[in-house]
């Protein structure tokens, strides 16, 4: 009978440190939420590429796994390059300085 009162006092302080953490944890999300909204502005200015362009990519980065490309960077060009020829979205490629 020892040991069911002994349990019975762990559910109890249990509930007391679960009613803590749901506190903290809505005191963080409050902060994250107002970090979110202003990397949406930031998120303009980043290249995007269609999901026409990643599929190629993601191909070519398989035949990389099957050896027929030397390296990673070289599978991504091969990728976006198809992936212009077909007119997909595709930021211009950059120009050398």
């Amino acid at each position: 009978m020892a040991t069911k009162k002994k349990s019975g006092s762990k559910k109890s302080s249990t509930k007391k440190r679960s009613s803590k953490k749901k506190s903290s944890s809505r005191r963080s999300s409050s902060s994250r939420s107002k970090s979110r909204g202003s990397s949406k502005k930031k998120s303009g200015s980043r290249r995007k590429y269609g999901p026409k362009a990643q599929q190629e990519v993601r191909t070519e980065m398989h035949h990389l796994k099957k050896g027929e490309h030397k390296n990673r960077k070289q599978a991504i060009a091969i990728g976006l390059s198809k992936a212009r020829r077909e007119g997909a979205k595709v930021p211009p490629r950059k120009e050398a300085a």
